[in-house]
This record gives structure tokens, sequence and C-alpha cells, in this order.
């Protein structure tokens, strides 16, 4: 099916469609899946109304927890009716003890505002009692702006172009969760701007992107690069390896949301924001022998983002660390003003 013919399909299709379409989904899960325990859903789609329309190249998360087995870890896209599936395996241990969802930026935002629940034996039942008693707590608010924290400087460890676009898209995420606000994947930067904004923090989005190294990155050369992904993942997804790690991210199913997406991101004015996709989109299909021949277009993305030497590269991963006490600054100046509660002294503080 042509991204035009899914698109086409999605028009129409709101949140409250998409969400019975989940519900059978899940049904699904639970009859097919060994180690079922339960699902939820997860992602963008939690944060919207049954009335709003599902834009084209955005998907629908689905959690799936499981006891036991292989699938713990592992993800997969799929279509149903028009609409695109993400489904991650998640371990329960992941949710032992209740409070520890309290402490994970993942989990804690997307079961808090999970708006279908399959929980036959009542296994998250404890989870989201916690929640709901803690999840707007200053204290567990630092924590998972911690853990954040903690995952930008784990990704640095990696010394590679990728680990350095992830490393400085978790910052964004920081600021997200200091201000309890989806911290989206493809979208972070368009809504770590608007909470910048409303915070009265609006040129500190500039700094963001120059940690990204799109902040000079003009409309036309991030179509161009948008462009050229577009040919060298269709060339990907036409001879993906059954054991590549990105496999899920690279198929014709998805390429609304991997290149239409983010051209529809420049269209919008959003063309440094949409860099942070596109600059990962491109690492993931290159690692594909297919796409060798879009060694040039790769390379050209790196320069622009400032990151096309091993050099470069360490630099921009010292640039990131040391600007995460003024990321952590400025996400402990949102905690405190919107703050619902006194903050406990002994709270975990994002350094």
């Amino acid at each position: 099916m042509s991204s035009i013919t899914q698109r086409r399909r999605l028009r129409g299709i709101n949140i409250g469609g998409c969400r019975e379409l989940a519900r059978l989904c899940m049904a699904g899960e639970a009859a097919g899946v060994p180690g079922f325990c339960a699902a939820y859903t997860a992602g963008s789609t939690n944060w919207m109304p049954d009335d709003a329309e599902l834009l084209p190249g955005s998907d629908v998360d689905v959690m799936v927890v499981v006891a036991g087995g292989d699938l713990a870890g592992t993800r997969r896209k799929f279509m149903r009716d028009g609409v695109l599936f993400e489904v991650s395996y998640l371990s329960q241990d992941l949710f032992e003890p209740p409070e520890r969802v309290l402490s994970d930026y993942h989990l804690a935002p997307s079961l808090q505002t999970a708006k279908v629940v399959v929980d036959p034996e009542g296994r998250l039942d404890r989870a989201r009692d916690v929640l709901r008693r803690g999840y707007e707590d200053p204290r567990w608010i630092r924590a998972r702006c911690e853990m954040a924290r903690a995952k930008v400087l784990a990704v640095l460890g990696s010394e590679s172009e990728t680990g350095c676009l992830f490393a400085a898209g978790i910052t964004a995420h920081i600021l997200l969760v200091a201000g309890r606000r989806n911290p989206t994947v493809r979208g972070r930067y368009g809504a770590v701007r608007a909470l910048l904004a409303d915070h009265g923090f609006g040129e500190f989005h500039e700094t963001l992107l120059e940690l990204l190294g799109s902040r000079r990155v003009s409309a036309g050369r991030a179509a161009t690069h948008a462009v050229a992904l577009g040919e060298a993942f269709d060339a990907a997804c036409g001879s993906m390896p059954g054991s590549f790690g990105f496999a899920a991210d690279i198929q014709e199913c998805t390429r609304p949301a991997a290149i239409d997406a983010s051209m529809e991101m420049i269209a919008r004015g959003e063309h440094r924001e949409a860099m942070f996709w596109i600059g990962v989109t491109w690492t993931r299909c290159m690692t594909v022998p297919a796409t060798d021949r879009f060694q040039e277009g790769f390379r050209e993305v790196l320069r622009d983002l400032g990151l096309s030497s091993g050099a470069a590269i360490g630099q921009r991963r010292m640039e990131i660390e040391r600007a995460l006490p003024r990321v952590c600054g400025v996400a402990e100046q949102i905690i405190e003003s919107t703050a619902r509660t006194p903050s406990p002294s002994q709270a975990p503080h994002c350094r």
C-alpha cells in the first residue's frame, strides 16, 4: 500500500475509533501471546480527545506486559484497518514494586494517561493506584527528570553520531517530563518549544537546537535531506535483514511516519525540529548494506548537523554534557512553577 493510499484511508479516522481498534488488537494479543499479563495504550494518542483526527504519519502505541518468554524488549509495527500500530512488549518486572513506575519517565506518563487498558488479572491495578496518588508530586517528577538526565549520559557513552542525536534529543525529554507533558518521540522538539514558550523560556529552544546541530539548517536543506532519505528508506525496505534491530521501523507501512511526517513538519516551518527524526532515520537506514550507494547523502546530513568527523562528534558530546546543568536548571524552574505540593527535602534532584 502506498503512503498516499494510507493517508487517504487515515482521513476521517478519529482517536475514538483508533482506541476501539486498539482494544481489539489487545484482545488478540491476550489470546495469542504466551505469558500475557496486561496491555494498555501509550504515546501521543493518550493525550488526545476521542473526536480528534489521527494525523497522517501518526501511529497508535500499545504496551503489552508479559511474564517470562523472549518477547520482552521487542516490538513490532503493522497496519490494521488503515491505522499503523506499534506494539512493544514489556517485562512485568518493570512494574514491581509499583513505586518503580513513578520514577520511570517512559512508563509513568503512558500508564497514567492510558485510555484503554486490558488487565484481566488486575496486574496493573497497584501501579495505576500508585500513579494516581503520586504522579504530580514534585519528588517523583524530579525522579523522572533524573532518569532522563542519566540516560543522556549513558547514550553519550556510545561515541557515535547516533549517540549524539539521541543524547541531544533526550534533553528535550527532561524538560517535557518536568512540565508533565508527553515525552513524544518524533515531535519532541515542537512539543518542547511550546512548553518553553508557555513558561517564559522561549529562547532556550535555540540552545536545544544548537545541541542537536540543526539551529542553522534551512528549510531547503531539510527538505533535500528528507527527499534523499526517502530514497534510502525505500532501498532499505527492499532488503531488510530479519535480524536487524530496527526492522520494525523500516518497512513500507511505516513510511508515512518515517518520511512523510518529516516532510509535513518542514512544510509547517518546523524544519529545524524535523532534523532530529531525519537524522535518526538516516543512521538506521545506513546500517543496511543495500543503502551503500546513499553514503554521500548521509554524509551531507552529518555535515549539516556538525557531526561529520570523530573530532566533531567528540566536541558535541562535551557540549551536550556541559549543557546538562542548564537544561536541568530550566527543568527545575518549570517544576517549581507548576508544583501542586511542597517538595520534600529528601527529593532526588536532576543535577
